[in-house]
């Protein structure tokens, strides 16, 4: 579909970080104004990486980026840099412009009503829970108006009426957008065309179309290839038989066979470099051990009312195999509670002696940045079996050249995975799960609410992914808004 006038181009662009793992390979693709694209492809294949060249936080080896002369950027990234949460609201948005601006409030004040969020200009980025720190993320993205916009995983955090009025907003958007997301529901709303980043050819392939229109063609093609391959391999392996008999014959029966063995040589390079179906991760079993009665009680929980922390009693036990939702709107402080009571620090939910706790924090600021995908798994065993750190790591797709890489250089996807593989070995009695699924490949999610389903140990819950809690058997909900 055009748009109008061509406002970003990819001219054979060819990025590693590593010689020996190429990302992108000789990438050629444009977006015109007006369009509204997503990225899509397996965790770790490049699509941060794409963001990264197109605000030229990056450099290609190879090739060129062309951007429309005169172009702004702005990009909303998965997560608040750490070194930004001891900013205060004020601090952050001012970061947004080259010169001062002294009318800044009014822009914070324009952009944080557009994506409903309430940001008092002194208060600091740290105090705001997660799904208000993704709308100002987004806020911040928004306030100089740019001509191009890049929204990295915009739904994380986010409740339902946060991505209703995300997504009309981008429908509304009269600018160019490009955003990066597992949420298929959401994509298909105001998407004009995918870009699709394979991780086996490192190429990118553009269809145009909403986004499950341009998956089926994905699809297709993929089919369509593997069946033109099948039909040059069974020619090949044909005239292969033929060489072999030919060229134990003399005279112009062996030199048919060379001409054969030349023909043969040269279609077994063009055949076609087959784009490959993502990977989804095995189904896989979360082991728990130790069972006391009960694993937790919680007479009381804390709650945000005006922006004030406030005691609301409740009578909730978790036992074994009990799965406990908690809900509620943004800002309530969901996060908040999950994280004191995985610390033993909230005074009305006492965890009985002996549960072991698996904590997935929404953040990931519980995996050690500067350790390395081994490390973190092999802490988990009594004695560190090299193997079984391996086999672990590669059920969720952190193969070997991964295991020795350091988490600040995994995506958050593959940080996300790296929870899970944790949890097998750590084998807790105890889940404590705050927005499991962001950031997660939607292929992945249907195998990881299995595991859960199949877990016998206790569940604590906070999600907005709908989709995904109806996948689980949840026991019982608690709903913070109603207290």
């Amino acid at each position: 579909m055009d748009h109008g006038a061509v406002i970003l181009r990819f001219e054979d662009v060819t990025f590693q970080y590593d010689p020996r793992k190429p990302i992108l390979t000789a990438v050629n693709f444009s977006v015109r104004e007006h369009a509204k694209l997503t990225i899509v492809g397996q965790n770790g294949a490049g699509k941060t990486t794409i963001f990264k060249l197109i605000t030229g936080a990056l450099k290609p080896q190879e090739g060129a980026i062309h951007m429309k002369h005169g172009a702004t950027i702005g990009i909303a990234k998965q997560v608040l840099a750490r070194g930004d949460l001891e900013k205060t609201v004020a601090e952050y948005f001012a970061g947004a412009f080259r010169e001062k601006k002294h009318d800044l409030p009014r822009h914070i004040a324009r952009v944080t009503d557009a994506v409903h969020v309430k940001a008092p200009e002194g208060k600091k980025l740290r105090e705001f829970s997660g799904g208000q720190k993704a709308r100002l993320l987004l806020a911040r993205a928004l306030i100089a108006e740019p001509d191009l916009l890049l929204l990295d995983e915009p739904t994380n955090n986010l409740d339902e009426q946060g991505i209703d009025h995300l997504t009309q907003f981008l429908i509304d958007y009269d600018k160019t957008c490009i955003v990066i997301s597992h949420d298929a529901n959401f994509l298909n709303c105001f998407t004009h065309g995918v870009l699709h980043l394979d991780q086996h050819t490192h190429a990118v392939g553009q269809y145009e179309g909403d986004y499950f229109d341009a998956v089926a063609k994905i699809e297709e093609q993929m089919e369509r290839e593997q069946r033109q391959n099948a039909r040059m391999q069974k020619d090949i392996l044909d005239r292969k038989e033929k060489i072999n008999f030919f060229s134990h014959k003399g005279g112009k029966m062996r030199k048919l066979a060379s001409k054969m063995r030349s023909a043969v040589e040269e279609d077994e390079e063009n055949k076609v470099e087959v784009r490959r179906e993502e990977k989804t991760i095995p189904p896989f079993t979360i082991d728990a051990t130790e069972f006391p009665k009960p694993l937790v009680t919680i007479s009381s929980v804390t709650v945000m009312k005006n922006h004030e922390p406030k005691r609301r009693k409740v009578e909730l036990t978790v036992r074994r195999r009990h799965r406990l939702l908690i809900t509620g709107p943004n800002g309530i402080g969901k996060s908040s509670l999950l994280e004191a009571m995985a610390a033993g620090k909230e005074k009305g939910a006492v965890i009985a002696d002996g549960v072991k706790v698996g904590y997935y924090r929404q953040d990931f600021s519980g995996l050690p940045t500067d350790k390395t995908v081994y490390e973190i798994l092999a802490e988990e065993m009594e004695d560190a079996n090299h193997q079984r750190v391996y086999e672990v790591a590669a059920r969720f797709l952190l193969p070997g050249d991964k295991v020795q890489t350091r988490v600040e250089a995994l995506s958050e996807g593959q940080k996300g995975l790296l929870c899970f593989a944790r949890f097998l070995l750590q084998k807790p009695t105890l889940l404590i799960l705050d927005e499991p699924t962001n950031h997660i490949n939607f292929r992945h999610i249907p195998v990881i609410a299995e595991a859960i389903n199949q877990y016998e140990g206790g569940l604590i819950l906070v999600s907005h992914d709908t989709e995904f809690v109806n996948q689980i058997v949840m026991n019982e909900e608690l709903d913070l808004g109603a207290l």
